[in-house]
């Protein structure tokens, strides 16, 4: 039989995993801006969900699209693009083959890049001097589930695309690309 103390502990505990598991269902939400509903969500509601954007972009028609990179291994980057009158129109992760194929090598350029990508992983953005070519990197999960990496290589001098190329991230134990966890 519980005695008073540990029925009022008990009580206390439950009332806790309540709390947190509330938060984690919110913080899951921000992540990805689940329960935001294209139509209805104004950028106030996006910004209030999932935070202050690390990219934002204007176009002349007053549309606007925001890019929201995610994950504690960066594998998910979401836009969010916005009719002129700041409604949600969509809301999507990019970090998968179907952007990766919208690339055009020799016309799009690092402007172009970002705004389809979102930013890359700045510690494995590299300049290689003897070919004069920059290379951005992108963590994502392939189409197997498997963590892998997207790289898509500059020229230098004219900043356009010349190819891109994906690999496995073999950081995982035994050099096998680990399973993502969403």
């Amino acid at each position: 039989m519980l005695d008073e103390v540990e029925v009022l502990m008990f009580r206390r505990l439950r009332g806790v995993s309540i709390v947190l598991a509330a938060l984690l269902v919110g913080a899951c939400a921000a992540y990805s801006g689940r329960g935001l509903q294209p139509g209805v969500a104004s950028v106030d509601d996006v910004q209030r969900t999932m935070g202050v954007p690390a990219l934002r972009w204007r176009d002349p028609d007053g549309s606007q699209q925001f890019a929201y990179p995610r994950g504690s291994a960066g594998t998910h980057t979401y836009m969010a693009f916005f009719t002129p009158d700041g409604r949600l129109s969509r809301l999507e992760n990019v970090l998968q083959m179907s952007h990766f194929a919208r690339i055009r090598p020799g016309r799009d350029d690092q402007e172009a890049i970002l705004r389809l990508l979102g930013p890359p992983v700045p510690a494995w953005t590299i300049y290689f001097k003897a070919r004069d070519e920059l290379v951005w990197e992108w963590p994502f999960c392939d189409e197997w589930n498997r963590l892998a990496r997207f790289d898509v290589l500059f020229d230098g001098t004219s900043g356009h695309v010349r190819t891109t190329y994906q690999r496995p991230d073999l950081r995982g134990p035994d050099g096998i690309a680990p399973i993502c966890s969403h």
